[in-house]
C-alpha cells in the first residue's frame, strides 16, 4: 500500500516533521497491555468486558480507572494502575516491532528528519521499548506520561511534541493506532495523521479523524528512505 503522495512533500519542507506513538505504531503491544489488565482482573476477582478492557487503549491507565466505571470504583487510580503494571513487568511476552518501525526511526536519523515518540506510556516502558527495536543510540526525543498533566485523548501530549521539535503542530504528520491518541493529534493541531490498523479497524481511526490508514509503518518508512536517497544523490 502506497500513502497519499502529499505526505512526501509536507515531511521534506521547511517545518516537516513525524509524531509517532508507541504502543500499536512502533510496537506491537497492545495485546500485552491487555493481557496485563485481564490478568490483574482476573486476580482481582473482577469480571471486566472486553470491550471495557479495548477502553484502555491509547490512554494512560490512571486517568481511564478515574473515569470508567467499574469494580475499581472508589479505589485509588494511581495505585491500581501501577498494580497494573507491576503484573506488565513480570510477564516474560515481549511486544515485537511492528513492521518497518526499526528503518524507520534509522532514516529519520539519518537524513535529520525531526522526530518525536509520543505515548501514553512511562519513560520505563519507552526505554525499554526502544531497546528492543534498537534505536538507543538514534537520540530519539520523546513525550511521556510523566511529562504531561493530562493524556491522550488530550492535545497536550501531541502539543507538547510539538514544542520539543519546535515546529508548528499544522505542518507535521502523526501516526497513531488509537482513536484516543488520533484525536490528541486533530486537537492539536497535527495537519496529518495516519491511523495504523495494528489494534482498531480503519472505519474507527477514520472516524477519529485519520486521514488515511494503513496496515503497518513499511509505506511511510519507503517515503522517508527515498528522501534519504535523494538527499545522497543531490550531494554527490
Amino acid at each position: 500500500m502506497e500513502l497519499n503522495g502529499s505526505i512526501a512533500a509536507r515531511l521534506s519542507r521547511p517545518g516537516g516533521g513525524l509524531l509517532l506513538d508507541l504502543d500499536g505504531t512502533l510496537v506491537q503491544s497492545e495485546a500485552v497491555h491487555q493481557r496485563a489488565l485481564r490478568d490483574y482482573f482476573v486476580a482481582r476477582g473482577w469480571q471486566v468486558a472486553d470491550d471495557v478492557v479495548r477502553e484502555f487503549s491509547g490512554r494512560r491507565a490512571r486517568e481511564v480507572f478515574r473515569v470508567l466505571d467499574g469494580p475499581w470504583t472508589g479505589e485509588d487510580p494511581a495505585a491500581v494502575a501501577e498494580d497494573v503494571l507491576e503484573v506488565l513487568r513480570g510477564m516474560a511476552v515481549r511486544p515485537e516491532p511492528v513492521p518497518g518501525a526499526t528503518r524507520l526511526l534509522a532514516a529519520c536519523a539519518t537524513i535529520g528528519l525531526p522526530m518525536a515518540v509520543v505515548t501514553s506510556a512511562q519513560r520505563e516502558w519507552v526505554a525499554a521499548a526502544l531497546e528492543l527495536l534498537g534505536a538507543a543510540e538514534f537520540g530519539v526525543r520523546t513525550v511521556t506520561a510523566e511529562d504531561c498533566t493530562h493524556g491522550k485523548p488530550d492535545p497536550e501530549p501531541f502539543r507538547r511534541g510539538a514544542e520539543l521539535l519546535g515546529l508548528d503542530p499544522s505542518g507535521l504528520v502523526a501516526v497513531e493506532d488509537s482513536p484516543a491518541g488520533i484525536a490528541s493529534a486533530c486537537a492539536a493541531g497535527v495537519g496529518y495523521v495516519i491511523g495504523l490498523t495494528t489494534s482498531r479497524p480503519a472505519h474507527a481511526l477514520r472516524a477519529a479523524g485519520a486521514r488515511e490508514t494503513s496496515a503497518d509503518l513499511t509505506a511511510l518508512t519507503t517515503t522517508v528512505e527515498r528522501q534519504a536517497l535523494h538527499r545522497g544523490t543531490a550531494s554527490m
